[in-house]
């Protein structure tokens, strides 16, 4: 069976593959003939961020499952593997740990200003160290997790370590779960007023698109810190903007844009109170390893009709 992996992924799992006997295309090429000639004959695709749409799919005679390279899949038509029975993987146990070390890191980056003390040291102005804003402690403050997934549990376990106060806004799951992992059922705008730091763990859709805009950010504190590691229009950008550059919140971490990467002149450039990082949360050393092997399982497991296919890594279970 044929395989076409679309971006550079680690040699992990296209050992993975060969070892099964699978034929491996590695395409770096995503224009859309290139991919239409490429992929007509696939049995199955590892996919990083390339954008697969109707236009393409309906060209993959072959097709029969598509395994994300991470656990977002906005990048994909699923309305059309779903009416044309296309299995859609991601790698569900991959990424967690990777994403919430990275949370925390724009947490403590953000409080202790430590910008402004590296430059401030290198620039041989040490004895002007009292001249510096106020930076802060984790300890006892209060953190709200929107979306309470894998990756908002490992967020949880190491806010835990700091003695932070964590609370939990996720609709869709039982209180019951978040009480037992010690976080605090909260609704969102309660949430919002409360919380010195907010990070999101969402899946982009037609229901979280801007769900945090100008009435989510009138509801902050003056010294909360907003995060997004999810996805890029979760957030509003030009609301989050204004929102910092007139100091209604203290900063903001983000991992993610509506466009990726951002136009040169994007305003969050301008800005002093804002740490972006190039949508490389979950792209550790350790964390590569794991997706690159985990989506390369899903589609051997798959074809092979193997019981060893974690079946919570299956999207659209219900439609094949």
């Amino acid at each position: 069976m044929k395989v076409a992996v679309l971006g550079k992924v680690d040699q992990k799992g296209l050992s993975f593959l060969k070892e099964n006997e699978f034929k491996v295309i590695e395409i770096e090429n995503f224009e859309i003939q290139n991919l239409k000639e490429q992929l007509k004959d696939v049995d199955g695709i590892l996919l990083r961020t390339t954008r697969l749409d109707k236009e393409i799919l309906q060209h993959c005679d072959n097709l029969k499952i598509i395994s994300r390279h991470g656990v977002g899949y906005d990048n994909v038509d699923l309305d059309f593997l779903n009416e044309n029975k296309i299995a859609l993987c991601i790698t569900s146990t991959s990424n967690a740990v990777s994403v919430a070390e990275h949370v925390l890191s724009f947490f403590i980056y953000l409080t202790k200003n430590l910008s402004l003390s590296d430059s401030l040291v290198k620039e041989g102005n040490f004895e002007k160290r009292s001249e510096l804003p106020n930076f802060f402690e984790l300890y006892k403050k209060k953190v709200l997790i929107i979306g309470f997934g894998r990756i908002g549990k490992e967020v949880a376990k190491r806010c835990l370590g700091f003695d932070m106060e964590v609370y939990v806004y996720d609709p869709f799951l039982d209180n019951e779960i978040i009480i037992r992992n010690q976080c605090i059922p909260i609704e969102k705008n309660q949430g919002l007023t409360i919380a010195d730091f907010i990070t999101i763990h969402l899946p982009l859709n037609g229901d979280t698109k801007n769900f945090i805009s100008q009435t989510e950010l009138n509801l902050m504190r003056k010294n909360s810190i907003l995060v997004n590691t999810s996805r890029g229009g979760i957030v509003n950008e030009n609301d989050l903007c204004i929102a910092l550059d007139s100091k209604k919140i203290q900063g903001a971490g983000m991992d993610v844009f509506v466009s990726e990467p951002p136009e040169s002149n994007h305003p969050f450039f301008k800005l002093d109170n804002i740490l972006l990082t190039p949508h490389n949360a979950a792209l550790t050393l350790e964390c590569r390893e794991r997706m690159s092997l985990e989506a390369s399982q899903n589609i051997v497991f798959f074809l092979n009709n193997m019981s060893e296919l974690n079946v919570e890594n299956l999207v659209n279970k219900k439609y094949l």
